[in-house]
This record gives structure tokens, sequence and C-alpha cells, in this order.
């Protein structure tokens, strides 16, 4: 029977198949057997030799103090393994070669066969891949350990546990990559740095190494670069023989594998991390970059767009760090003392840089005429104090040098005229610039205010001014509209203002630096009873002497260089001789604004040839003396609250004339000036009060009036006919050009008025108050404006604040909900009929701090919402205010 095979097979399908795999396809782990356990053989002989040269290379690099790299270790490991797991195989090769069959294409036992045949295969192709990732450029480098250098810190900071919380908290949030803290020179933002720093030794997270980088005004990248070298362990000769390019791949090479915390402090323009080499910290790196600027604007290049701002110290808080300093010997040295240290730490408003070295400076001075002394020269000239000039204004002067070009800084400077803590009126402040030069007056008032505010705007996120924010008193209900009006006048979050040590640092530059001291004299809210004794005036170019108790000016001063002169304030002065204005020919800005005693000027007021800024408000003058009416470049004149102010006849020769405001002049009867006001053809901005519905009709819907009012006050026009804020009819030919300036509009006890439809052509609208209007109906009327074919107008755009007083009649302020994108606060109180708001869901851009103030809780239960989404969305601003609106 030769030739014949007889074999019997008792598998299940898996065997089956791979039976069938024996004679076919890829998988023959059978067939291929013995030429793989041959290439097995080979292939794991070649690993073994590139590990030892790995392993010798290791040897030499570690006898060096190098620490092999964590890939390197993990390569070794596995082929460690790998050679484990060859060793079995190879042991029992010769057995599985020896049940093969067939030639070699069969096996007496084909399941051990196939898993055998398996394993060499799949061990042969790791072997392969081992072969080809064992080839290392580096295979140690420093060792690098988890390093943070603990800084030297005073041993209590005051008042900062709660920023270093909320500083710590929002760094070790996964989504926060880079944070900044900034705030004015010398409030401490290295000092919160420096805790960050240490408490990275109490918190270690994953971070192997925080670094440390002071970076400084003169930003060089080569330092900044040599810094994180050293800590990173690359210094050496080697390094500085490199390229600057070269040591970007170098740091970057060392850093993208570890978890770092990078700080940098003292920043004062973008650190471009790219052109250091440090990788850029992420949510899946977990590195973190926190750095300390002045400058708001500096953590937006940054790429921060919600830093955190480290501000001065709260009163306790500074007292606490003041006494601190000072020392209880002295404090306890008289017992007067401790009351004059309080008005001397007041002067610090904060700072802890000023606390801290006029403490320091202090902590020596035990008898209490030393401490009336401190106190007296603080108020006087800050700069002749111990350690002022040389420890704290040069520090905080950095922050002037880095403003960008002489015109800012001739406008910061500017500032330190006022008072302490003086709230200043953004516009007002850029008109006195304008006056003086400084921002030029050729480019039209939209423009140039525009600039005005891009100014501002740098001072303030240089944080050498300080915005504020609402006034949180609190005011009696029946005061609401004044209290709106008054806010329609400039409210607080339109002002700003300088702190004070920041003013001395501005004073003591205004006076080259303490050499020339009469060259810029601010004596402002220091109690003076008369004009200050001065030596030179022609050396003198700016002078402020406001809020003092100034009875009378007189004297003959030659002031050749003066340009700004500020007398507004003084409660008691009620005469100004002649002769103190004879030799002013460049005076620019005049202020004699709240003098409540003061009731004429002098005819020599006329020869301020130079004059473009004359504020009189609130003064009691009767008449504007004929004498104004030669002061052809007047640019700005300011009556407002003038309550005996009867008459501006001769107003039409100010030929130059852009700014007049005439709000709460109680007594101004316009008679012939009318015709006059409507004569000045440069007229920009008007605030006016009308009680007369002849100057209604003449002046509002004027030219004049339609372009150049501002504030408006709309009061006691009874006649039972009125109708001409009923949208008006001359409205309908001149719906483009209306009202464009007007920001403020008040309307009270008119009789006859039922609706306010013309406030479509009033898209800046910021301030709306209207009061005790008994037939109004609705604040705009749907059926009249699309009468009059008024499309596509949504009013209120810029609306912040809106008053409703005793509306008895009232229904609707619009037909359907609006955006009201700025809309702040709403006042609303004996609108019964006013149960509908226009307000959806999506109305109110920033509803977190808006308010609708009202009295009667009955009211609140009764607004009827668009929808559930809109209750839910302002049922939480409504408050009840129960006789107080807060």
């Amino acid at each position: 029977m030769g030739g014949c095979i007889s074999f019997q097979i008792s598998c299940d399908q898996m065997l089956l198949d791979r039976f069938g795999s024996c004679f076919c396809g890829k998988g023959n782990y059978i067939r291929n057997l013995e030429k793989n356990l041959v290439a097995l053989e080979k292939s794991m002989g070649v690993l073994k030799a590139r590990r030892d040269d790995v392993l010798r290379r290791l040897q030499r690099e570690e006898d060096k103090g190098l620490q092999r790299l964590n890939e390197v270790q993990v390569w070794l490991t596995t082929v460690g393994n790998i050679e484990n797991q060859f060793e079995d195989l190879n042991s029992t090769g010769m057995v599985e070669l020896q049940r093969l069959c067939l030639c070699g294409v069969c096996s007496k036992n084909l399941k051990s066969s196939f898993e055998y045949g398996r394993r060499v295969s799949v061990i042969l192709k790791e072997i392969e891949n081992l072969k080809s990732n064992g080839v290392f450029e580096v295979v140690a480098e420093q060792a690098m350990r988890f390093v943070v250098e603990e800084m030297p810190l005073q041993p209590i900071v005051f008042g900062r546990e709660t920023m270093l919380e909320r500083a710590w908290s929002r760094l070790m949030d996964d989504e926060t990559g880079i944070m900044g803290l900034y705030g004015m020179g010398g409030v401490g933002k290295t000092t919160l740095l420096i805790q960050i720093n240490n408490k990275f030794r109490e918190a270690i997270d994953g971070v192997e190494i925080v670094i440390w980088v002071v970076v400084s005004n003169d930003l060089r990248i080569e330092k900044i670069q040599d810094e994180i070298a050293e800590k990173l362990g690359l210094r050496g000769e080697e390094w500085n023989r490199k390229e600057e390019r070269q040591k970007v791949t170098d740091i970057h090479t060392h850093m993208k594998k570890r978890k770092f915390v990078l700080l940098l402090d003292d920043i004062w323009k973008k650190v471009d991390l790219t052109r250091i080499g440090v990788p850029f910290p992420t949510r899946e790196n977990g590195c973190k970059v926190v750095f300390t600027t002045r400058s708001r604007e500096v953590c937006g290049h940054m790429g921060v767009d919600d830093p955190m701002e480290v501000q001065c110290l709260e009163k306790n808080e500074a007292w606490d760090l003041f006494k601190e300093k000072v020392g209880k010997l002295t404090l306890k040295s008289h017992p007067g003392i401790p009351e004059q240290a309080r008005k001397v730490a007041e002067k610090c408003c904060g700072l802890p840089l000023a606390l801290n070295v006029i403490g320091e400076t202090m902590s020596c001075k035990r008898t209490i005429q030393e401490w009336h002394h401190a106190i007296q020269v603080l108020n006087s000239y800050a700069a002749d104090f111990s350690g002022m000039d040389d420890q704290i204004l040069p520090i905080l002067k950095y922050s002037y040098d880095s403003l960008k070009s002489d015109q800012i800084k001739s406008c910061f400077l500017y500032c330190s005229l006022f008072s302490e803590d003086y709230l200043i009126e953004r516009e007002r402040l850029i008109d006195y610039w304008i006056c003086e030069g400084f921002i030029s007056e050729k480019e039209g008032r939209e423009r140039t205010i525009n600039q005005g505010y891009e100014i501002i705007g740098t001072l303030v996120r240089a944080c050498l001014l300080q915005e504020e924010g609402s006034n949180k008193s609190k005011v009696k209900m029946h005061d609401v509209v004044r209290a709106c009006l008054l806010q329609a006048e400039g409210s607080n979050k339109s002002k700003v203002k300088m702190h004070d040590v920041v003013r001395e640092m501005a004073l003591w530059i205004s006076s080259d630096l303490g050499e020339n001291r009469e060259k810029c004299i601010v004596r402002a809210g220091v109690g003076l009873f008369e004009v200050p004794k001065v030596e030179n005036w022609r050396a003198v170019e700016r002078m402020s002497l406001m809020n003092n108790t100034i009875e009378e000016i007189s004297g003959s001063p030659k002031c050749s260089k003066l340009t700004t002169l500020f007398l507004q304030e003084n409660s008691s002065l009620a005469s100004i001789s002649g002769e103190f204005f004879r030799c002013m020919p460049k005076l620019v800005v005049l202020d004699l604004s709240q003098n409540l005693r003061l009731d004429g000027l002098p005819e020599e007021i006329s020869e301020l040839v130079s004059l473009k800024y004359l504020d009189l408000s609130r003064t009691m003058i009767e008449r504007l003396p004929a004498c104004l009416r030669k002061l052809k470049k007047l640019m700005h004149l300011y009556l407002e609250g003038m309550r005996s102010l009867r008459s501006i006849d001769g107003i039409s020769n100010l030929s130059s004339l852009r700014t007049l405001t005439l709000l709460r002049c109680n007594k101004l009867r316009f008679d012939t000036s009318l015709k006059e006001l409507l004569l000045l053809k440069h007229l920009e901005v008007l605030t006016v009060e009308i009680e007369s519905r002849l100057v209604l009709g003449k002046l509002f819907f004027s030219d004049i009036g339609r372009k150049c009012i501002q504030k408006v006050v709309i009061k006691d026009i009874r006649e039972k006919s009125f109708g001409l804020l009923n949208f008006p009819t001359v409205l309908c030919t001149l719906k483009g050009s209306c009202f464009l300036n007007l920001s403020s509009a008040t309307i009270e006890g008119c009789i006859g008025l039922k609706d306010l439809t013309w406030l479509l052509f009033a898209p800046n609208l910021i301030h709306l108050s209207l009061t005790n209007l008994m037939q109004l109906e609705e604040v705009v009327s749907k059926k009249i404006a699309d009468k009059q074919q008024v499309q596509g107008v949504i009013p209120f755009g810029k609306l912040e604040t809106l008053v409703m007083l005793n509306l008895p009649f009232v229904k609707s302020i619009y037909w359907s909900p609006l955006p009201f994108p700025c809309l702040r606060e709403m006042y609303i109180e004996l609108c019964p009929k006013l149960v509908k708001l226009p307000l959806d869901s999506k109305s109110v851009a920033e509803v977190e701090g808006f308010v609708i103030k009202c009295e009667m809780a009955d009211w609140i239960r009764r607004v009827e919402w668009e929808d559930d989404a809109a209750k839910l969305r302002f049922l939480p601003s409504l408050r009840m205010v129960m006789g107080y609106c807060y």
C-alpha cells in the first residue's frame, strides 16, 4: 500500500482553520517556523549589541553626574523583557522543530506548533521595532529634580491673604496657562509673586521646576534665556558659544518634557515665549507662566484678557502694616503720636511701598513735634520727606518714563493740578488738554474727544490714573431724578482720579525733580486763606489753588508763562482785583467755579487775550460782564448752576465759542439772548434748561439745538395744548440729522404730553428721566412711528439709566422687547399701569450688574414678563428699596 498516508484529526472549527493555515496564507506560522527562528536569533543578537552600546554610553554620561533620560530607561527595560521572552522561546526551539513533518509544512501537534510559531513571529516584530527605536542622539542630561528656590519674604505680609488665595486658585485651574498680575508701582506685585513661588514648595502637584526671572524695563531675550538655562543646568562655556537660535532649541528641548512654572517679574512689554524657547503652556502639558506688570495693556499683549489687579491695601490693613514698621515703642512714646501716625499712614493711601519706607523713617521719631512736622511736609511738598525722592518717587517714575510720547506725559502731569482724591470728569479734562495744546483742536470735536479718551485709557492701563465705580451712597427716592441728572452731568464711571502718591510723583516731575518748584505751584486743598507768596512769578507755568478758603485775590503778578489757573472751590472767595489779571498773556484755562460768594468779575479779565476756557459755574454772577465780549479766542464757557444769572446778552461776540453750558440757571431769561445764541456758528456742545414753549420751539428744534444740545432739561411747560414734543412735524423731514449729540434728557411737569416718539432720533442718549408727566401714555408710540414712516430704528442703544417717576397713565416704553446693550439701571415709581417692560431673555448685555429699582412690592408682583426665560433673567435684578434707592 505504498505512498498512502492516513491520519485522524479531532478538533473544533478553530483547529480546522489553523490546519488550513498550515498550507496557505500569511498566517503560516508553522511552515515559516524554522526560518523565523533563525531570523529571531540574528535580530536578537543585533538588539543586544545595540543595548550594550547604549549602556556603555550611559555609563560614561552617568560618570559625569548626568542622569539617564526616561525614554532611554523605558527602552532598556523593554529590551530586558523581550530578552527574557526570547530565552524562553529559544530553550524549546529544538523540540518544536522536531515536531514538524511533511517537510516542515505540518506538525505532529498542530495546536502547540501553531502557538509557538505565532509567538516567534510576534517577538520578531517587537525586536525589529526596538532596534529602530533604539537610536538616541542624547541618552542622559543634567539631573532634573523638583526645584523651587525659596525666596526671602518679610515675616508678615499684611492684607494679601485673600489675594494670594484668589491668585493661587486661578493658577491651579486647568484652564489657566498664562496668568497676569498688574497694578501700580510699589503696590506689592512682586511680593505676591514671591508668595506664589514659595507656595510651590508646599504643593508640588507634578511640577518639576519653578523658574524665576526678573525682566525689567530693558527687555533682553538673551538675559532671560541665560537665567532659564542656568536653572536647567545648561550654563557653561559651551552654552555661551551658542547662537541665539541654538539656545532656543536647547531650552525648548529641555522644557517640553518637563512640567514647569515660569515666573516673570516686572515686564513692561510683551515677552515672546517662542523667541526664548519656552513651550507654550497648555491644559495638556500642565505648565504655567505667571507675570507681573504695571500695564493692563501688556496683559492683553500677553494674551491675558482677564488679569488680576493687585490693589492698594484697605485702610485697616494699611494701618497694621504702618504700625509694624513704626514699632510699638515709638507709638507709645507720646499719647498724641498714634493719632498723628494714622494721619501719616492715610497719606500713603494704602500703597505698601510708601507705608514701608515712611513707616521705617518714622520709627525713630518719638516726639509729637516730629510727627507734626512730618504731616506738614507731606501736605506741602512730599518730595522733601526723607526717603521719598530716592526710595519711592523714582520707583513710581518708571511708569511715567515708559509712556510712549511727550504728549501723553504732558497730559498725565496736568492731572496733578487737582486736589487729592478729586474726581476729574473725562471730557472736562480733555478740554483742558485741548486748550493747553496737548491735543490738536483742528481735527473736529469727535476725533479730538476720541483721542483724549485714548490717552486717558492709556494712563488708566498704565495704572497712573484710576477709574471710579458707581456711587454707592444711599439716595432718597424722591431725589432719584436729581441723582440721575447729576449722573448725567458726570457719573463716577465717566471720571478718573490720581492715587495720592502717584500725584506726588507727578508734582515732583513737574518741578524738574525738585529743582524748579515754582514752575508748577499746586496748593490745592491745603486750607489756604490767601494766595501763597511766590518769589518768581515769571517762572510759574501752572498754578492750582483750588479747594481752599481764600477770601480775596489781589496783587499784580507778572505771569508771562502762566497757562492754567485753578481757583475753583474757594468757598470764601468774594472778590478778585483787576490788577491780578493784567499780566497773564498766555493764560488759556481759568476755572472760577463753585466760588459761591463771587458775584462779579473785574473788567481787566478782558486782557486775558489767550483765554480759551472759562468756568464760572456755581458762582453768584447775575450778568455776563461786557468785558467778556473781548475774549475772541474763548472756546469753552461753563455757566451751569449760576442760580442768579439773568442774562447772557453779548454771547454772540464770542465767535470762537464751541461749548456753552447753561443747565440749572433758574433765573435765566433768554429774551434777546436767544437770537444771539442762534448766531454761534462754531458751537458744538450746548446744555440748557428750557421752561418756555417759545425757547423750546425756537432753540430745541433749531439747527443749533438739533446738532449741539448735549444735555437738556425740559420742565414745567404748562400750556394745555402742548404738543411740540408729540413728534414734531419738523422732524419728519430731518430724520437723519436730529439730536446726534443728545446724551441726557430730563422731561418733567409738562402738561399735555402723550408720547415722546421723537426720542427715536436721539441715538446717543445715555440718561433719560421722565417725571410728573400726567398725560403721558407711551414713551415711544408704534402707531405714530408707523404713521410717520419711521422704520428700522432701534432706540436706546446707548441708554444707561432710565428714570420713570409719577407717570400715572403710562402703559408702555416700547411696543416690543429691546436689546438695551448698555442699560445699567431703571428707577420706576408711581407708574401703576406700566406692568410690561420691553425686556426679553436677550435684553441687557451685563445682566449681573443690572438693577431695576422700585418702591412698591405690589408693582413687582404685577410685572408681566415676556416669557419665563425673561422672568428668570430679570427677577433677581428687581430691588424694592422702601423709600431709598442704593
